[in-house]
């Protein structure tokens, strides 16, 4: 089944204890669309500037990334630069041009508005409303946000909530959004707000995943050296969301089937900067991880 994404497309420069890299390309349709195009098909929705490699366009072509919905316009494509500290869960941003993004207006192709599984990254409430009201009859809807559209834009947030069926977002997020400290105690008031299955990003501490009374936990993949932590969330999202799609099964197995391989996927971006370790990936690679990954967790009971 075909997904469909809504965000950004960046160029980064990072700044990371293992080195640093200049002119990547990002942003978190573009890393989501990466990691779930080894699952299944993909439409992306976002907007470049001339300056964007086309290079990297024809490789997510060939990946079977649909880019009817790119929009190249005149100016220059957004681009982050950031540094990481030594505790990699830490960054700070050095400089920031939102560029053709700043004015950013999601409108679908009439070839999009089709889609069953749908996920809007992190950009402004309002605009990920306005894909819904685009769409025909969306069957399961991610939703990613941040502390920025938390804080400023809540009532268009919370009236968007209501519509979106699974909510990806780091622990400080959910706290700040559910405006509780105890984790399980924010997540039942966010789970309030209408998303039925709620995923928290812990970082290094791995995914816990709240839907009615249920709680699954999934650890971070153990790493020797973590390169760039840079769309390691948004390539969780990609995976997940890409395995819903791909087996069309959004069962409690099939779900925590999903938060795996959704968790594999974050762990295979941060071992290079940008999506660099994406691209020389097969997905002979990932289902390796992914057993590894089962027998991480396993627990044999006498």
């Amino acid at each position: 089944m075909t997904l469909l994404v809504v965000g950004s497309v960046a160029i980064d420069s990072v700044e990371a204890p293992g080195g640093r890299a200049d002119d990547v390309v990002g942003g978190a349709a573009l890393y989501f669309s990466l990691a779930a195009s080894f699952f299944t098909p993909v439409r992306m929705v976002g907007v470049v500037g001339p300056d964007f490699p086309r290079d990297m366009l024809a490789e997510l072509q060939r990946r079977g990334i649909d880019l009817a919905g790119v929009e190249e316009r005149p100016g220059p494509t957004f681009r982050w630069k950031g540094r990481y500290h030594e505790d990699v869960n830490v960054r700070d941003t050095l400089h920031l041009d939102l560029g053709v993004f700043g004015d950013f207006r999601p409108k679908l192709p009439p070839s999009y508005r089709d889609s069953r599984y749908v996920f809007l990254a992190n950009i402004d409430p309002v605009l990920q409303a306005s894909v819904l009201e685009q769409l025909n009859a969306p069957a399961v809807v991610g939703c990613d946000t941040m502390n920025h559209w938390i804080a400023e834009s809540r009532p268009a947030l919370e009236k968007l909530l209501k519509n979106v069926g699974m909510l990806v977002i780091n622990d400080e997020e959910a706290r700040l959004l559910s405006r509780e400290r105890n984790i399980v105690k924010s997540a039942a008031r966010i789970l309030q707000m209408g998303p039925h299955t709620l995923l928290i990003k812990r970082g290094e501490y791995g995914i816990i995943q709240f839907a009615g009374q249920s709680i699954f936990a999934v650890p971070a993949f153990p790493l020797e050296e973590v390169t760039d932590p840079t769309g390691a969330g948004d390539c969780f999202a990609g995976g997940f969301m890409a395995e819903l799609a791909r087996s069309g099964d959004t069962s409690p197995a099939g779900l925590r089937r999903a938060i795996v391989y959704g968790s594999v996927m974050g762990s295979f971006v941060v071992e290079d900067f940008g999506p660099r370790r994406l691209l020389k990936l097969t997905r002979e690679d990932i289902d390796r991880r992914y057993q590894q990954f089962v027998s991480l967790t396993e627990i044999e009971c006498r």
